[in-house]
């Protein structure tokens, strides 16, 4: 048999060396118990120590007013210092938005077509829960209406449902990479009977350089065909990317179109607005085994079946419309999805397509699945003005108490606080506002008790008899990371 060679003595002494300088810097305090050989304790939460935010280009329109706000929660007394900084996507940029300190939003202002993509860091107390946000009025034009979207962490892999590259529709794919080296992208289409083939190559290793945003129009890949209701697939084969769709659509209106939520079998689509005229589900199984849903609407007084719209097939790699016109029937609500057999539960993605109005006075709006508050959630860039900002918040499975906290404005005012009890299978509206606010603040959800939460806000704006609205989703905002407790062991020494 081997043996192993003996340790001599100057290493057995650089090895306690070593050993103790480590266990100096991570020992648990004494009252956390001895040190006996039992299992460590349950990792702790810490704060995370840096946040990483990608803001798409804004619009393509001399007229387009752009807002963008910066927001922190703000973190026990004593957090210490931390800085953040947004800034244009090159490296020469100077700051668009730079917070000094947790709890209260910054804005800044930027008009025509030249606002840039965005990209930002912030570490110390402004890292954990660190948000921003974007958005855009274009009073006229073929692409009028509100323009909202939440600036997200970079990544891999996005998921769209709701695309088109239909006559009358303009989809474009912002594409933001934040690092010093280049990113590649694939996009792939997934129309109702699969994969639409694309042009040879179109689509596929689409170069973004270092610091810089690239816009890619949908209907360019397939040039021969029209898919009115379509899901882009977005993957990055080196690198990592902020990933939104900008949609403009002829004499109904624009906004953006968020990734979905990872697929899952069952999914909550957060926020429909009481008004809505008309509702537009579109849903996508990314595998290749098919989803039988069941479809139910979780309004103020508990969960509804839409008549005649109750199931929806979707077949494994093909994408799947259902037109549930006017769903709400003037209650806000949100759409649940669940397996019609609970045994089994085919992944998927899903969003809603929305349109307030009707003729010449529309407006559009886009609302993905998305996941739970968890712990903890914030939206910036809410308007004080009168019915100007709804938060919805659903209970899918159980009843849930959440905290909602309205921050001071960028202008000042005092934060305003209220506790808020979902019953299980309800929407609960609400609308709050800081005390003396001026400017726009920020609201965070923070899940007290009980089951899974989803939250959505809904920012109308007025537009010349226009029902400019933009809806965004509020999702759990990771200011915390497991860090395992550590404990000496110098048996590792021996053996």
């Amino acid at each position: 048999m081997k043996q192993r060679a003996p340790l001599t003595l100057a290493a057995v002494t650089a090895a306690l060396a070593a050993l103790t300088g480590v266990a100096a810097l991570t020992a648990p305090d004494p009252a956390a118990g001895p040190s006996d050989g039992r299992p460590a304790a349950a990792s702790a939460r810490m704060p995370v120590e840096r946040s990483l935010l990608v803001c798409p280009g804004p619009s393509s329109s001399d007229i387009a007013e752009t807002t963008y706000t910066s927001f922190t929660p703000g973190g026990p007394a004593g957090a210490g210092k931390g800085s953040a900084r947004l800034l244009g996507a090159n490296k020469d940029a100077k700051p668009v938005v730079e917070p000094k300190e947790p709890g209260k939003p910054v804005g800044a202002t930027a008009n025509g077509a030249d606002a840039p993509a965005l990209t930002g860091s912030a570490d110390g107390s402004l890292a954990p829960g660190w948000t921003a946000q974007l958005t855009t009025k274009v009073s006229v034009g073929r692409a009028r209406g509100v323009l909202g979207v939440g600036c997200t962490a970079p990544g891999t892999d996005f998921w769209f449902p709701g695309v088109s590259t239909a006559k009358g529709r303009e989809d474009y794919v912002h594409l933001t990479n934040p690092d010093d080296a280049a990113a590649v992208v694939d996009i792939t289409l997934f129309g109702p009977d699969g994969m639409a083939k694309a042009e040879a190559g179109a689509g596929e290793n689409i170069r973004v350089d270092a610091r810089s945003t690239k816009t890619v129009l949908l209907s360019s890949l397939l040039p021969a065909t029209q898919l009115a209701d379509a899901t882009a697939h977005v993957t990055t084969r080196a690198g990592r990317v902020g990933a939104s769709v900008q949609v403009a659509e002829e004499n109904v209106g624009a906004d953006w179109l968020p990734a979905s939520t990872d697929p899952a079998g069952s999914l909550v689509l957060p926020g429909i607005p009481a008004d809505a005229a008309s509702v537009r589900l579109v849903a996508f199984v990314p595998g290749e085994e098919d989803a039988d849903l069941k479809l139910r609407l979780a309004g103020p007084g508990g969960p509804i079946n839409p008549a005649g719209s109750e199931q929806l097939h979707v077949k494994g790699g093909m994408t799947a419309v259902m037109d549930l016109k006017d769903l709400t029937r003037g209650e806000p609500g949100s759409l649940m999805l669940t397996p019609k057999d609970p045994g089994k539960a085919t992944p998927l993605v899903a969003a809603l397509r929305v349109v307030r109005g009707s003729g010449t006075k529309q407006e559009l709006g886009f609302i993905p699945a998305t996941g739970p508050v968890g712990a903890r959630a914030t939206v910036a860039d809410n308007r004080p003005e009168e019915n100007a900002t709804q938060l919805s918040l659903t209970a899918p499975s159980a009843e849930a108490k959440v905290r909602v906290t309205a921050s001071p404005g960028t202008g000042g005012g005092e934060a305003a606080s209220q506790e808020v009890t979902v019953k299980a299978g309800t929407t609960q509206t609400l609308t709050l506002a800081p005390a003396g606010g001026k400017g726009s603040y920020a609201l965070t959800v923070e899940t007290l008790s009980g089951g899974p939460v989803h939250a959505a806000r809904t920012l109308a704006l007025a537009g010349d008899g226009i029902p400019m609205f933009t809806v965004q989703g509020l999702s759990d905002d990771h200011s915390t990371v497991s860090v395992p407790k550590a404990r000496q062991d110098l048996s590792v020494l021996t053996g």
